[in-house]
């Protein structure tokens, strides 16, 4: 009799245990930073940081994100005097905040408010910046990934630079009403490692005006519960940019993240 209420007892303490960890609620905010380095030596001595924040806030009805990306490039100089210094060669940063509200019972359909700025310090573009609210919906949810699309009209400014007649350096800002169009694909290959697909495209209306394209890939596999290895790809394509510009750019990112 004794033993029977022992393990009734025991029993009981482990479904006590469970329903207090089923009822834990999930933690709404989730956020990570990241980092990277690249020292070269030799014929050329330079240094790149890439550092990123990202913040994630989902309850109820809200879905809100916040990207942060910063990309900076120091290059040692010999000048006419033979003596060396550091100079900033590439400098850009990039700011992206969207909040979504669901507004049906299946949590699938929702409204868009996204705001955008773009900052590179020696591109075609000082600036570029957009505001954009629209509809979209999540196609898609399982355990393993999940897939969100969503489009609206928008608004956008680039600050282009250009040469007036005398060589000098100059910027032009331009304005345009735009079509904004996002897709994000996210898939858990296995428990450690996870890939993404994002694609933004900011569609002129009007003919001769700048569109921007974007895409990034990325790879992020777990090396211990807090931490992760990165590997990115980013395309960046203006379909207008300045005499001697490049109309695409690509980024290849080796990173560390760290959640918490």
């Amino acid at each position: 009799m004794t033993n029977k209420l022992a393990i009734v007892a025991l029993c009981g303490l482990s479904l006590n245990a469970f329903a207090e960890e089923a009822e834990t609620p999930k933690d709404p905010m989730k956020m990570s930073a990241e980092l990277g380095a690249l020292f070269k030596s030799g014929d050329t001595k330079s240094t790149d940081i890439k550092a990123g924040f990202d913040a994630d806030y989902e309850k109820d009805l809200w879905r809100s994100s916040l990207r942060f990306d910063l990309l900076a490039r120091k290059t040692e100089i010999e000048d006419e005097n033979g003596n060396e210094h550091s100079e900033t060669t590439d400098q850009k940063w990039k700011l992206v905040l969207q909040t979504n509200y669901t507004i049906d019972t299946e949590r699938s359909n929702y409204v868009y408010g996204n705001v955008s700025y773009d900052d590179n310090r020696f591109g075609g573009f000082e600036s570029q910046s957009s505001v954009s609210a629209g509809w979209g919906r999540r196609w898609f949810e399982s355990k393993t990934g999940s897939f969100d699309a969503d489009i609206g009209p928008g608004y956008k400014r680039d600050v282009a630079r250009s040469k007036d007649d005398n060589g000098n350096e100059v910027t032009e800002s331009k304005g345009a009403f735009i079509v904004q169009a996002q897709a994000l694909y996210i898939r858990n290959l296995n428990e450690h490692v996870e890939f993404k697909q994002l694609f933004v495209a900011k569609y002129a209306t009007k003919s001769g005006e700048n569109s921007n394209y974007q895409a990034e890939s990325s790879l992020t596999t777990k090396l211990i519960s807090t931490l992760q290895l990165k590997v990115s790809f980013k395309v960046d394509h203006n379909t207008e940019v300045e005499e001697g510009k490049e109309n695409t750019n690509t980024q290849t990112g080796i990173t560390l993240v760290y959640s918490f």
